[in-house]
């Protein structure tokens, strides 16, 4: 069994992957033992991820508030508490709150053989976070 202290875990979700602010809970990194790796990601109102994929896909867990998850082809989905997405593998797509809403998730996502797990992309423009607001479902 391994156990890790919750303390000294928050760090700010970088710019360069992030619009608006977000924090990230880092839970677990792929390594040695398993290739899973997840956090507690929060963000605020309006903040968002950069559109991004992952090599063997992304399972998000909704724990709070009110969010969005949007693929490149053009799907927008409402996500609240509860709610389960799964996001395919190479599927571009950003997830992140409403504009008047926090929104809360944990996100789980495995490394490929080379220890990837994400490729960031560009961000997601004010237009594209406009359309999804009136296009979620």
């Amino acid at each position: 069994m391994k156990y890790t202290r919750s303390n000294d875990r928050t760090a700010t979700g970088p710019a360069a992957s992030f619009t608006g602010t977000v924090y990230v809970d880092g839970l677990r990194a792929p390594d040695g033992q398993s290739a899973v790796g997840c956090g507690h990601v929060r963000f605020t109102p309006g903040a968002r991820t950069a559109w991004h994929h992952h090599p063997k896909g992304q399972t998000l867990y909704v724990t709070d508030g009110i969010g969005l998850v949007a693929t490149r082809a053009g799907g927008v989905q409402e996500i609240r508490p509860g709610d389960v997405v799964y996001i395919e593998p190479g599927e571009e797509h950003w997830h992140g709150a409403t504009a008047d809403r926090f929104m809360a998730h944990v996100a789980i996502q495995e490394a490929d053989d080379n220890g990837q797990v994400v490729t960031w992309l560009d961000h997601v423009t004010d237009d594209e976070y406009s359309a999804a607001q009136g296009a979620r479902s």
